[in-house]
């Protein structure tokens, strides 16, 4: 069987060149209704992880003078938009309804130890270079080192825990909580998003129970912070 992008004679095809197209209409058949850099704000929050003022400085402009009519698009789809003006930061959350049976456009990311406990730590260092008014920059030297006291609750293989480490570095990297910087693969920057995904309260609650976790206690990890758009195969 074809792949179903291979074009048949009566499927959707480009515009001819020189074919008229309806007014406010993009290609053949489109019944949409939203101009081009509202539908390409759209797929950039759909795609994910996020949109950030920063790196996409054209499409930010555009949500924000479409934000409603966006956050109408997203509803429609069972999802809200999460915003912050100051950080420049957004990016797309499941609706929480439990009376509702809603379909689950945004997959759970699954976190294991390591990678919840390196959230948590990038979470602290941002903290920290706010506080200092600095850009929040770590190198992987540095996470390594710093998830060490770990290790033991994991297990007492050296090369395997880095492995793991690493490993969690890339999961983290695919969400662009960290930010390879230009003409380094070992040094990133933290991103703000970070900023939203743990409160205050959160940030007390796992940094108490990652340290039992390190004194050998095993309690349950309920927190998933990380929304994908793909099921995570990791």
């Amino acid at each position: 069987m074809r792949p179903s992008n291979f074009a048949q004679d009566d499927e959707q095809v480009p515009a001819a060149a020189g074919e008229d197209l309806p007014a406010g209409a993009l290609f053949v058949n489109d019944s949409g209704e939203l101009p081009l850099d509202t539908r390409r704000v759209l797929v950039q929050l759909l795609s994910g992880p996020s949109l950030e003022g920063r790196r996409h400085a054209k499409l930010w402009t555009v949500l924000l003078r479409d934000e409603q009519v966006i956050r109408r698009r997203l509803s429609e789809l069972f999802l809200e938009l999460v915003l912050d003006r100051d950080l420049q930061v957004a990016f797309t959350s499941q609706v929480a309804a439990e009376e509702l049976d809603i379909p689950i456009l945004l997959r759970r990311a699954q976190l294991t130890f390591i990678d919840s406990v390196l959230l948590l730590f990038l979470r602290q260092r941002l903290t920290q270079a706010d506080s200092h008014g600095e850009r929040a920059v770590i190198s992987r030297e540095e996470i390594t080192e710093n998830l060490m006291p770990y290790e033991r609750s994991t297990s007492t293989d050296r090369a395997g825990f880095t492995k793991r480490v690493n490993a969690s570095i890339e999961k983290i990297k695919k969400h662009n909580i960290l930010q390879k910087l230009r003409a380094s693969d070992e040094r990133f920057e933290i991103a703000p998003t970070l900023k939203l995904l743990f409160s205050a309260e959160e940030i007390i609650t796992l940094t108490t129970l990652y340290d039992r976790m390190a004194a050998g206690e095993t309690p349950e990890l309920s927190r998933q912070p990380l929304d994908d758009n793909e099921d995570e195969t990791s």
